[in-house]
């Protein structure tokens, strides 16, 4: 299982771009200046809208534009070690986390953004919030009622949709319940 960050992700989507649309990014770039509006989410709908670009790819598309067509990840720090920098002592938790989702999930990838990781195979379907004393799993489930290991999502910065988390504390909470509900988050997202 890869664990990229996101630059390295921005780096596959440029080197990509050529061979999946049949333009390179000068030639985006040029196209979006065209484009009446420069405000991202506008960029972002338009692109998603009449190029057909994904979610993900229209965002890196329009993110690399507002940069003025560089990279907006290639020169960020080490996005997974930033997020340690005040809670080194989850690293041991966080690394059974990406043990017990490869089990489950072996094409699952982890996309460390700037305040949580991101747990996606092809759509985001958890996140992780790194606290001093606690890993915050979120999840999308939905209407599932909330209950005494699943609680309404207090994560800051994944998608909405993420409507659920469970906090860990101890590496056994990775059990088969928690794999059952990344099992229902997963199958919503796909």
């Amino acid at each position: 299982m890869a664990q990229k960050t996101s630059g390295e992700f921005e780096k596959e989507f440029m080197d990509g771009l050529k061979g999946s649309t049949g333009k390179d990014l000068a030639a985006w770039l040029k196209i979006i200046d065209g484009f009446q509006s420069k405000k991202r989410n506008e960029v972002i709908a338009w692109l998603k809208s009449e190029h057909k670009f994904q979610h993900m790819h229209a965002s890196l598309l329009a993110g690399i534009h507002a940069n003025g067509g560089k990279p907006v990840y290639a020169s960020t720090d080490d996005l997974l070690e930033n997020q340690f920098a005040k809670a080194a002592e989850m690293r041991p938790l966080y690394d059974a986390f990406v043990a017990f989702i490869a089990r489950n999930f072996p094409d699952a990838t982890f996309l460390p953004k700037k305040t949580y990781v991101s747990v996606l195979e092809n759509r985001e379907f958890g996140a992780v919030n790194i606290k001093k004393a606690e890993l915050r799993i979120g999840l999308d489930l939905g209407d599932r009622p909330f209950d005494d290991n699943v609680e309404k999502a207090k994560l800051t910065g994944p998608m909405p949709r993420i409507s659920h988390m469970m906090v860990v504390t101890d590496a056994g909470q990775f059990d088969g319940e928690m794999a059952e509900l990344f099992k229902l988050s997963h199958a919503r997202c796909h």
